[in-house]
């Protein structure tokens, strides 16, 4: 997909049709705002919440608030819903319609004085229509499916060979190695593990050793993924999982991440401390990921290599255990705006340990709808430098002149768009 491929998105079901992509799954039970920023109603921010979280009649409210502070930081002029549910809700009045009825005024009383009145859209299994559609506009269930993979949007997404996946869960699946590759890796790491707690005991000098031969780990995994490896050379995967363990061997790996690094990782596991130019460096490199001002689209090809290294490392690593890899993962997830595989990712980790540091702090920046340095640029692009440019009427068949059959409905960019919960 090119940097300076553009799209103009002219009607509401152009954006329903453009969610599943920007989220990177089909949503189901759930609540999605799309902002819309001037000057002509472009697509920014894409936020996912559990329909039941905004539905709640106790923490609704709060959930709808947080999700419109979010929509307001990535500068919406207006806001449209997109509900995702297994009924109609004008045909239902059973326990999920009603959460439909109640997450539709908690996300429109929290966005009246901002963001004015909020179109909504109801997504079924069977149909898409608008939430305030009388029955002579909509049939029961709604408008078919089938209309939105017409749409100039899906055409797009088609011939760019973009994907979706099933469900949310299957943004993120790693099957493990088979097992007595596992167990080998298990020997391995379990022996650098034992030279890792003998090298503290020995003193700095010896630490230092034991990092640097963690982060060539990361680097012989690198170059096996990327088949630059020798024939024969030793698998690194044991090495690799248990020098994560110590925080200065992640970071260094983390710093590997940006392009022009060059043996920054390798400096900055060196001695008791980082020197001052070493730790301004490493600033620099965090910088390029998170800074506003210096921060850079994630460079695609790299940032796949290295998730094809930590997926392949997690694969091959223990169950359950695997909280530094995964946080790591969600990093590149989040850096490059695939904010839905970030969350997951993030789960995952804080599952394994729950008070692993990196991990808290992104689903902090997650919860925060906090997207990654470039995404908080001025007039940042969509998506991996896509512009989006929608000259839209969200009203629809409710917005004057728009098609009365035209109805509409998370990556978007940054840590908010894509899912947050």
């Amino acid at each position: 997909m090119t940097a300076t491929s553009t799209l103009r998105v002219s009607e509401p079901r152009e954006i329903i049709s453009l969610l599943p992509y920007r989220l990177g799954f089909r949503p189901r039970d759930s609540a999605v705002a799309v902002s819309l920023r001037a000057p002509r109603g472009r697509v920014g921010v894409v936020m996912r919440v559990d329909l039941a979280a905004l539905g709640d009649e106790e923490v609704g409210a709060q959930v709808a608030r947080a999700v419109v502070a979010t929509m307001g930081r990535d500068g919406a002029q207006s806001t449209v819903l997109v509900v995702y549910a297994d009924v109609d809700p004008r045909l239902d009045p059973g326990p999920v319609g009603l959460r439909v009825l109640r997450a539709v005024e908690h996300y429109r009383e929290a966005s009246d004085v901002s963001l004015g009145q909020v179109p909504v859209w109801v997504v079924t299994p069977d149909g898409y229509l608008s939430f305030d559609c009388a029955r002579s506009c909509c049939p029961p269930g709604g408008r078919p499916l089938r209309e939105l993979e017409s749409t100039q949007v899906s055409a797009r997404m088609v011939l760019e060979g973009a994907t979706v996946a099933g469900s949310r869960d299957d943004l993120v699946r790693i099957p493990s190695a088979d097992a007595q590759r596992r167990r080998v890796v298990a020997r391995t790491r379990r022996r650098w593990q034992e030279r890792g707690l003998a090298a503290v005991a020995a003193g700095p000098d010896a630490l230092e050793r034991w990092r640097l031969g963690s982060v060539a780990a990361w680097r012989a995994a690198v170059d096996l993924v990327a088949g630059r490896a020798e024939l024969g050379a030793p698998a690194p995967w044991g090495r690799l999982e248990a020098g994560l363990q110590d925080r200065r061997v992640r970071d260094a790996v983390l710093a590997s991440f940006v392009p022009g690094a060059g043996d920054l990782p390798e400096r900055s596991v060196r001695g008791r401390h980082p020197d001052a130019g070493v730790e301004l460096a490493m600033g620099e490199v965090t910088g390029r990921i998170m800074g506003t001002s210096t921060g850079i689209a994630a460079p695609e090809g790299m940032v796949r290599l290295h998730e094809e290294t930590l997926e392949a490392l997690v694969a091959h690593g223990r169950r359950d255990a695997q909280a530094p890899a995964l946080s790591l993962l969600a990093l590149l997830a989040w850096w490059r705006g695939d904010g839905a595989r970030a969350q997951i990712l993030l789960d995952r980790a804080l599952q394994d340990d729950p008070g692993y540091r990196l991990a808290t702090l992104l689903d902090s920046a997650l919860a925060a709808g906090l997207g990654p340095g470039w995404t908080r640029r001025p007039d940042p692009p969509d998506d991996d430098g896509r512009e989006w440019d929608e000259d839209l009427d969200p009203q629809g068949p409710h917005g004057g002149e728009a098609d009365p059959l035209v109805g509409p409905p998370e990556q978007g960019q940054g840590l908010g768009n894509g899912s947050a919960r």
